[in-house]
């Protein structure tokens, strides 16, 4: 076993760039069931952006509004709409993942960069991924203040049992969507750059229907606590959702979050209740559930009623759902998900899941 010259402790946050912080934390409170722990703005002397930091059990979202119109993050939010703009890994040492990725072929964005307060010393640096999105290495070892300098704590900091919400524990894995053409390129990057492995493939036979079709490969870090599946639109008779996505969004990006729970009747009941939209499957598909996938602790009929849908592999068994996109643009969308053994990503409901999409894209008239 070759050492992991990138060694990565998890997933630290996730920063989105939106068009108004204050209301994009509104809707993932009320909605999703974050807590706002921590804020960086006018009042605490940052003069170019306000950012909430949201965080439900190991999950932590960054949302960031630009203050002017001629800051990077206002010209990212007018050509894609609000996205994710930065994928953070925690790491035991930001300037060696920088040095190490950029000697191997990433491009860098932002130089190892260290900032001292009365909390200690906050290290990052950023290389770039697909699109306008950055990769940023951060080392909080030194670091015991709220989230960042030139943060302060809001009201759910320190109380990890308000943390709960609707019972999101962790990012399972995050999707990314590239140009045809483009995903082996992008593979290929994670494997030389950040020493990643190909942990699954899928082709156009596996993901497509009638009318369209997509490819992916699921790149995972050396200790599996970090996933990132890539697709790219395949050809098809019509417009393939990923194509759909790369059209409103203007370029490569972050396509969905998929979110761990460890009881998905409840967190998808309480989710309904607070108005999240989800992408249903016709009814017809529970038909034959338990012939398809073998015995299951969860009732079918609650399965049936919330929209959830059921894989099955070799190592078990997972349950999913996945939202309407979040967003105006249809770009950005959550995936709930709970696994018992399985380490797939949903290869049986694929077909299902793809004509759910398609009626949507119809609706919207992109099909």
């Amino acid at each position: 076993m070759s050492e992991d010259f990138l060694p990565i402790k998890g997933m630290d946050h996730v920063e989105f760039y939106v068009g108004n912080a204050k209301q994009a934390a509104h809707y993932y409170r009320t909605g999703f069931g974050f807590t706002n722990t921590a804020y960086s703005g006018l009042e605490t002397g940052n003069r170019e952006a306000a950012s909430y930091v949201m965080e439900q059990g190991k999950i932590r979202l960054v949302l960031t509004s630009a203050l002017g119109p001629d800051h990077p993050i206002s010209r990212h939010c007018y050509l894609h709409g609000d996205g994710v703009g930065v994928i953070a890994l925690e790491v035991p040492d930001a300037a060696s993942a920088y040095a190490e990725s950029t000697k191997r072929g990433a491009t860098g964005a932002v130089a190892p960069t260290q900032i001292e307060d009365d909390h200690g010393l906050f290290r990052f640096a950023a290389i770039r991924c697909y699109g306008d999105t950055l990769i940023k290495f951060v080392d909080r070892s030194g670091y015991t203040g709220p989230f960042a300098p030139g943060y302060t704590a809001r009201n759910g900091a320190g109380h990890n049992g308000r943390h709960k919400g609707v019972g999101l524990a962790a990012i399972d894995h995050m999707v990314g969507n590239v140009e045809l053409g483009a995903m082996n390129r992008w593979v290929q990057f994670f494997a030389e750059a950040m020493g990643f492995s190909q942990l699954l493939h899928f082709d156009d036979k596996d993901i497509s229907t009638e009318y369209s079709a997509l490819m992916s490969k699921v790149m995972q870090n050396g200790n599996g606590k970090v996933k990132f599946p890539i697709n790219e639109p395949a050809e098809g008779k019509k417009k393939s959702q990923i194509q759909e996505y790369l059209d409103y969004y203007y370029g490569p990006g972050v396509q969905h979050i998929a979110c761990a729970t460890g009881n998905i009747i409840e967190t998808v009941t309480q989710l309904h209740e607070n108005g999240i939209e989800f992408l249903r499957v016709p009814t017809t598909y529970y038909d034959m559930l338990e012939a398809r996938v073998g015995q299951i602790n969860e009732p079918i009929d609650k399965l049936a009623e919330l929209g959830i849908l059921v894989d099955r592999d070799e190592e078990g068994y997972l349950l999913q759902i996945f939202t309407k996109p979040v967003e105006d643009r249809p770009t950005v969308f959550y995936e709930i998900i709970e696994r018992h053994g399985s380490r797939g990503f949903g290869k049986g409901n694929f077909k299902a899941l793809f004509e759910s999409i398609e009626r949507e894209q119809s609706r919207r008239g992109n099909l």
